[in-house]
């Protein structure tokens, strides 16, 4: 088998409104350029992915993936991932991470269609279905946590995750307040997204050990090392990290190596695709370690990120964010939950999810080859 042609198809993503997940992670946009990334073969197998998200416009990326990427993958054998992946991420200061990414989901899809497998099976299948969580925006007032919350327990939704926007003292009193609406027994987290200095993180930290939190996410900046390390010493709740830089796999070993963090924490989108993810979720395993999952930013990063989840033991969540309109968008049927808080693995060949070709055509600005 080999490459034949590589293209980016540019269409609109349009229907959200401006969302804040922290006072380092915010958006203002209303619209986004999205591409749909197209690896075809000669034997009339063509690999898919989406390139973007909501808050960050593919239009950054799309000539570097193709001006970048495209030769390098032209004529290859495309189930000769590991091969490539490495190829591809020998180019990593020019190619930007999502690039790769996408690329090597396509790559996967290509794999999974071509042995008639989901590409869960063809890594080898450890569970069919997986308890999401529901990520929430940071919200101004208290009221709407607890609202989204208790709204979501009601649809069977068994844990929920709060970002939140700042001074530290607010925060716990989001994380109280949601404690108490939900119960001891409903499972919570906090992401502060690298806000807090650390004398506050240690309060918080603290704070939230008490209301039984079930973990204490990104509290100081990415690279606060010995701080995380005094922290994670001074809490019993499990503190993760190692959700940013956009890297791959030696960006952990210091984390490791430090006992710095209690969980690993990445996903395809921002750490290199399935290939460097699945590599990562075996690393902490080795660790004796849990590898949480990041939200893929987009609906087929989504997929393939519970590909990785159904194919891991090490795992107890998958990530869903909201709003849906921020973070889903163009397939037919999107990943949903159960009435029992499950998101269950797709059973198609590759991604195994349809695409909503139509939607993209309507939506086209362009085709980069």
């Amino acid at each position: 088998m080999k490459i034949v042609d590589v293209r980016l198809t540019m269409f609109l993503w349009d229907g959200f409104e401006p969302v804040v997940y922290g006072p380092m992670v915010k958006s203002t946009a209303t619209s986004s350029e999205i591409g749909l990334v197209e690896i075809l073969t000669d034997e009339g197998i063509t690999g898919h992915a989406f390139l973007g998200a909501s808050y960050s416009t593919a239009k950054n990326d799309a000539q570097r993936f193709i001006d970048m990427l495209k030769p390098l993958l032209m004529g290859e054998n495309p189930l000769e991932r590991e091969r490539l992946h490495k190829k591809m991420w020998a180019r990593n200061r020019g190619i930007p991470i999502r690039c790769i990414s996408a690329a090597d989901i396509a790559l996967w899809d290509i794999a999974g269609k071509a042995a008639n497998l989901p590409i869960h099976a063809l890594i080898g299948t450890y569970r069919n279905a997986i308890p999401a969580y529901i990520s929430s925006p940071a919200y101004d007032r208290i009221e709407d946590y607890v609202e989204e919350v208790l709204t979501w327990k009601e649809r069977g939704v068994t844990a929920y995750k709060l970002h939140v926007p700042l001074p530290w003292q607010r925060d716990v009193e989001a994380c109280t307040a949601v404690r108490k609406a939900v119960g001891d027994d409903f499972a919570l987290m906090l992401d502060s997204s690298w806000a807090y200095e650390y004398p506050a993180a240690l309060k918080v930290g603290r704070a939230i050990e008490e209301l039984g939190y079930l973990w204490f996410e990104d509290p100081l900046k990415e690279w606060e090392i010995p701080n995380y390390i005094k922290l994670k010493q001074k809490l019993d709740i499990p503190i993760m990290a190692t959700e940013a830089p956009f890297a791959g796999l030696e960006t952990y070993s210091i984390w490791l190596t430090s006992q710095a963090t209690d969980y690993l924490r990445g996903g395809v989108a921002f750490k290199g695709g399935i290939t460097n993810a699945l590599k990562t979720a075996h690393l902490a395993e080795a660790f004796g370690m849990n590898y949480e999952i990041h939200h893929g930013t987009n609906s087929l990063n989504n997929v393939a990120n519970l590909h990785v989840a159904m194919a891991i033991a090490n795992c107890d969540y998958l990530e869903v964010v909201t709003p849906a309109a921020n973070n889903k968008y163009a397939l037919v049927n999107d990943l949903e939950i159960d009435r029992d808080g499950l998101i269950h693995a797709p059973t198609g060949p590759g991604l195994g999810v349809e695409i909503d070709f139509t939607l993209i055509e309507r939506k086209k600005l362009g085709v980069l080859s």
